[in-house]
């Protein structure tokens, strides 16, 4: 699908070599690159080389695509990361606290802040981050990279978007567990509250919880795109908008890729996890056998 959206929005050898050239350059250049091919001529040879282990060179500086795309990688990853354990950190203590204190102003405090995390676009909380922190309290710079202060901005716009989808998924897996009639018996028996949460309810809420962190983890990728454009992070983000707008269409496949690649391992580990926070799984596989 992206190599054919790709190839049909717009010809590459215009927005490489610019308006003014002759038309036996831009042919040149279309024969160069295999432009001047029918369009499943490409993409069979497309899949041909990646079979191969051909990912393509960059239309911009000729080097092979996959280098340019890797030697970016470190910098995603630099906020990537960190904005992960940030949401983690803060989005699974609040949703465990607004379902032990259901239907209190804690509770709706936390569903109001999860909404209002939720349905905000990543670029207005970068902007209003930007304005507040950056350009009226001049505490952190507003782009670029090179120490801890540059990696604030970026890592706590996308930790605490991440925090408020993990704490409205949270309280739910703990609401519906909540109710089950193994925490009624646990309680009955005399377990403090404390106990009965951190041995039966929370390691049952843990899968759905799990699941939405496997999703995350493309989604954090994807939002990196907005973000590093934003405060100008030289990670695969910015290089992702800026070849889409050079029409770089190697950067671009290799890019798509990757994410995907990231979006399907990270839900192969949660169903690898799935079995072992719930023995049932293991049991009901075991059955299926």
């Amino acid at each position: 699908m992206c190599f054919i959206v790709l190839r049909l929005a717009g010809d590459p050898s215009v927005a490489m070599l610019g308006p003014d050239v002759s038309a036996a350059e831009i042919a040149a250049f279309r024969e160069r690159w295999g432009l001047d091919q029918p369009l499943h001529i490409q993409f069979f040879q497309f899949i041909w080389a990646v079979m191969h282990g051909d990912l393509g060179y960059s239309m911009r500086g000729g080097e092979p695509a996959l280098s340019m795309v890797l030697r970016h990688v470190p910098q995603t990853l630099a906020i990537t990361v960190p904005a992960l354990l940030v949401s983690i950190a803060i989005g699974v203590p609040a949703g465990i606290a607004a379902a032990l204190y259901r239907n209190t102003w804690f509770d709706r405090l936390i569903i109001l802040v999860s909404i209002v995390g939720y349905t905000v676009p990543s670029f207005v909380l970068a902007l209003v981050l930007a304005l507040v922190f950056s350009v009226t309290l001049r505490w952190f710079p507003t782009g670029g990279s090179g120490t801890l202060a540059h990696l604030v901005l970026p890592v706590a716009t996308i930790g605490l978007i991440g925090a408020a989808v993990i704490a409205r998924y949270t309280r739910s897996a703990m609401l519906e567990v909540d109710g089950q009639p193994f925490i009624r018996t646990a309680s009955a028996k005399g377990l403090r509250r404390g106990a009965v949460v951190s041995r039966h309810a929370l390691p049952n809420a843990a899968v759905p919880i799990v699941t939405i962190l496997g999703f995350m983890v493309g989604s954090t990728v994807t939002g990196a795109v907005v973000v590093e454009t934003v405060f100008s992070w030289p990670g695969i983000g910015r290089l992702l908008v800026t070849s889409v707008a050079a029409r770089d269409l190697a950067v671009v496949q290799v890019i798509t890729l990757l994410v995907s690649a990231a979006m399907v391992l990270s839900n192969l580990v949660v169903d690898m996890l799935y079995g072992f926070l719930d023995p049932r799984m293991r049991a009901s596989k075991g059955v299926g056998e």
